[in-house]
């Protein structure tokens, strides 16, 4: 007979289990135990950003995602200028980061999906002027 102590969803177990011999079915009995000890708890991730709203309404000149995923983060918020080949928003595809730049200098008129929201290739991610 063996003794085990099973942690599910924070819920304790002591479970034992005994051997049985060549062919015999195992016969296994469980019962919950004292609650398990609290770990410590990961630091809150920060709530998904709300996108900003458009400066003005939305520029002339489109940011559109690469590839679907997700967003990582916004480099570039609305009223930032930004040049050639800057960094406007980033997204994560599998396991990557992956930027999306200006593809002209401008300013950013516009962040059109909020960060942690999931994207599609050629979704509008931001906009300038």
């Amino acid at each position: 007979m063996k003794n085990y102590t099973i942690t599910v969803n924070g819920n304790a177990y002591e479970v034992t289990v005994e051997e049985g011999g060549a062919g015999a079915p195992a016969v296994s009995s469980a019962r919950r135990a004292a609650p398990a000890p609290a770990q410590a708890a990961a630091p809150a991730a920060p709530a998904p950003a709300a996108p900003a709203p458009a400066a003005g309404g939305a520029g002339s000149i489109k940011i559109e995602a690469g590839a679907a995923g997700k967003v990582l983060r916004v480099d570039a918020p609305v009223g930032t200028a930004v040049g050639k080949g800057d960094t406007v928003v980033t997204i994560e595809s599998m396991k990557m980061e992956i930027p999306m730049v200006a593809p002209e200098a401008g300013t950013v008129a516009s962040i059109d999906i909020g960060v942690g929201e999931p994207c599609e290739a050629g979704q509008v991610l931001a906009t300038l002027n």
